[in-house]
């Protein structure tokens, strides 16, 4: 079988990039995971590093039957050149999944093809909503698969994305 794409922040990995591997590897043999924005980190948006994130990856898609390839991405910041970069960076891959529309685009406009993907429980499995119950004190560990929360308390993340989050206001 051809061997696929799919690329996200993964800020953090949770249970809807689960489902959708788990969608992928029904399909595919081979698979490469793009970390997209690898030269980010400890920021609201991006609290994760790279290596956090791949670590994440990783153990989750040792529960998956699939051979997959994780692969960092640093952002160029020029859209034209985007699709070139990823692919001088990963092993060949024939196509793409994603629901992202800018995604879409790059890849069909450089002749690639592009399969959508379900949505599972959007509202709910969705980076920022995940990041936002960190930061609150509100329960977020059954968003996630059990090998991210693992990587999250090694890392402290939750630590650290409220320390990125203070207010660094001084008080008189």
């Amino acid at each position: 079988m051809p061997r696929g794409f799919y690329v996200g922040r993964f800020q953090p990995l949770h249970e809807g990039h689960e489902a959708l591997l788990r969608e992928i590897a029904r399909e595919r043999d081979e698979l490469v995971v793009g970390i997209g924005s690898a030269d980010k980190s400890h920021s609201v948006d991006n609290p994760f590093t790279a290596g956090e994130r791949h670590v994440m990856l990783t153990r989750t898609l040792e529960t998956i039957d699939v051979d997959a390839y994780v692969v960092p991405l640093v952002d160029v910041d020029r859209n034209a050149l985007w699709t070139s970069h990823v692919r001088s960076l990963c092993p060949p891959f024939d196509d793409v999944y994603s629901n992202n529309p800018l995604v879409t685009r790059l890849f069909e406009e450089s002749g690639t093809d592009v399969h959508d993907l379900p949505m599972f429980n959007r509202q709910e499995y969705e980076g920022t909503g995940i990041r936002e119950r960190m930061l609150s004190g509100d329960p977020w560990e059954d968003l996630v698969p059990d090998q991210v929360v693992d990587v999250i308390e090694e890392a402290d993340g939750v630590g650290r994305l409220r320390d990125v989050a203070a207010d660094d206001v001084a008080e008189d």
